[in-house]
């Protein structure tokens, strides 16, 4: 990860240090040190780089959060905010530094100290959100198609810009897991028979099971629902936002809880 300096959309709370045994951190991660971080069980952050000599931590899930879209999400198309548990006790002997505004705190682990912090995580490192770079214009041609008719122009915005949310927890402690155009065509194959038996439908995202958070596109605007894919049809569908655009605010600021009652 670069040195950073960007701006970026804000998603979940600030974590500021307490009293516990433990302090929280987050990180702005791209894919190729989350495989890295993957392979050893969750448990370590890799050896840093040559041009690498300090891993940055951060305080805040806000500030990760940006530099993932602002930076890692350019770079390699995808980043990812994690998230770590460290003892305070091995924390104290680090300055906590100001990067910039007086929320942007971040610690400063000197490379060859790495392997000493990993001895001090408390449990797994969590991939917490995943953000996407922009979809391409042909996976939207491609889904227009197939429908008979157009996603709602909302939609395509918010994937067709800088970053979107792919998946994870939003602050509200909900997990959510939206579809690109391409993967709702694919669960759409999947699920053939009972996406027939929900006529304009559109598979927008879950909750990471069967429940799918869907577009009735009988109707415009298109309400978002939340549709059990084994059911027999729309009756038993519960409304989870008036069209796509309250979804996605919802998303953005980390307000978004599934609405489970009928």
């Amino acid at each position: 990860m670069a040195r950073h300096d960007h701006p970026a959309t804000t998603i979940g709370e600030e974590q500021t240090i307490d009293n516990s045994d433990t302090i929280t951190l987050w990180r702005p991660t791209g894919q190729a040190e989350l495989d890295l971080v993957a392979a050893s069980g969750w448990r370590a952050w890799p050896p840093r780089l040559p041009d690498q000599p300090i891993f940055y931590p951060v305080l805040n899930r806000w500030y990760a959060t940006k530099i993932a879209r602002e930076w890692n999400v350019p770079a390699e198309g995808v980043g990812y905010v994690t998230r770590l548990d460290v003892q305070r006790s091995y924390l104290d002997r680090y300055e906590v530094h100001q990067a910039g505004g007086r929320d942007v705190l971040e610690y400063w682990i000197p490379a060859e100290e790495l392997a000493d912090l990993n001895a001090h995580l408390v449990g797994a490192i969590i991939e917490e959100a995943e953000y996407r770079g922009p979809v391409n214009d042909q996976e939207f041609i491609d889904a227009d198609k197939a429908l008979g008719r157009p996603l709602p122009a909302e939609w395509r915005t918010y994937l067709q810009g800088e970053s979107w949310f792919r998946r994870g927890w939003v602050t509200s402690g909900a997990y959510v897991w939206l579809n690109s155009p391409r993967e709702m065509l694919e669960l759409h194959d999947t699920w053939d028979e009972a996406t027939g038996a929900h006529p304009s439908i559109a598979i927008i995202g879950g909750d990471g099971s069967r429940e799918q958070l869907v577009l009735d596109l009988r109707s415009d605007p298109a309400p978002v629902l939340l549709v059990d894919i084994t059911s027999n049809g729309w009756e038993s569908a519960i409304r989870q936002a008036d069209d796509v655009s309250q979804l996605i605010d919802r998303i953005e600021a980390g307000t978004f809880e599934f609405d489970v009652e009928d």
